[in-house]
């Protein structure tokens, strides 16, 4: 449970404010590969959260470890990534060709600038690569079944989930995402 004084930090907000009380940041503020920007607004292990939808798709995987060391100088212990990416097993090709890697995106949403399409093994993988134990919230395995880990939006709320997406209500996913929390501990 996150307390007043703790520090929550949303990477990439975008047009969303889904966390109010979180610090808002975009790449030109906070860049998860600029150290020195960390440096300048953020002590080390002094962040409870930070939270990224839809962001780390757009680093390579080398990148994206990088940017997960960064982040895990600057959580406390017990601190956390909340983490959503498209996911690359769920089995819907319209979906699929939106999201891939230089891809035209779903609606208007260009995603020429995804770098890489996460399963939950990559994610994983890279996110323990930078010293963090992975649990999985919401998932397709590799046969694009999908997987739901109740967690609490008072966390973080990722808005492309199965718990808050309109588009995914009832039995029927449409756009469902890959989410994990990265622990440091």
């Amino acid at each position: 449970m996150l307390l007043k004084q703790d520090i929550k930090v949303v990477v990439g907000a975008g047009i969303y404010n889904n966390n109010p009380g979180w610090i808002h940041t975009q790449e030109e503020d906070l860049s998860l590969l600029d150290k020195t920007q960390w440096t300048e607004k953020f002590k080390e292990n002094t962040i409870t959260a930070i939270l990224a939808e839809h962001v780390w798709e757009h680093l390579t995987y080398e990148e994206g470890v990088e940017a997960a060391k960064i982040c895990f100088e600057f959580l406390k212990h017990g601190g956390y990534i909340r983490c959503a990416v498209p996911d690359g097993y769920f089995p819907n090709e319209e979906y699929q060709h939106g999201v891939q890697v230089g891809g035209p995106g779903p609606k208007d949403h260009i995603c020429a600038g995804h770098k890489i399409v996460h399963n939950y093994k990559s994610l994983t993988k890279m996110f323990e690569d930078a010293g963090f134990e992975v649990v999985l919230l919401e998932y397709c395995d590799d046969n694009g079944i999908f997987h739901h880990k109740e967690w609490n939006g008072k966390d973080g709320v990722i808005f492309r989930s199965k718990k808050y997406d309109p588009r995914n209500q009832g039995d029927k996913l449409g756009f469902p995402s890959l989410i994990v929390d990265a622990i440091k501990h």
